[in-house]
């Protein structure tokens, strides 16, 4: 069974709490419990992290990624400017998907640039708790199709 990585970085502990016009109405454990029904149907093991400190969410991809298989990655507003988390992604060699539940490129100017996106095989936005869903189930077939390379 291939483990995956569900990173949530800042104030997303907060989902369900904090504008759900923007971030909706699903909270973070129901966003996770979402995501462990699909990892069950597709033999994936999941292993979520939230934190609100840079440092802690690098500290954490550092120990668990060589364990893992692929990322799924919100990094909230680190997305923006965090050149340490984008390192921290940059030095791996597994699959990493960006996610954000609203669409970053229709919201304020400052949210149009993502430092971490370009060391990701992809970044999926706008489609609320679906933007988590559709980046697992990109990130079970690069999986697989890394397998079969192997």
């Amino acid at each position: 069974m291939k483990t995956i990585l569900v990173i949530h970085g800042p104030n997303l502990n907060w989902l369900g709490k904090r504008e759900s016009a923007i971030y909706g109405r699903q909270t973070l454990e129901e966003i996770n419990t979402l995501l462990q029904k699909f990892a069950k149907t597709s033999h994936l093991s999941l292993l979520f992290y939230q934190s609100n400190h840079e440092g802690d969410l690098i500290d954490y991809i550092q120990k668990q990624a060589e364990k893992s298989a692929g990322i799924i990655i919100n990094p909230g507003a680190l997305t923006h400017y965090s050149y340490a988390l984008r390192d921290a992604l940059g030095a791996l060699h597994i699959p990493i998907v960006e996610v954000h539940l609203s669409n970053i490129y229709s919201r304020e100017s400052f949210r149009h640039t993502s430092v971490t996106a370009a060391v990701c095989r992809g970044q999926i936005s706008g489609f609320g708790k679906d933007s988590y869903l559709l980046g697992l189930q990109i990130l079970e077939k690069l999986i697989q199709q890394e397998g079969k390379k192997k």
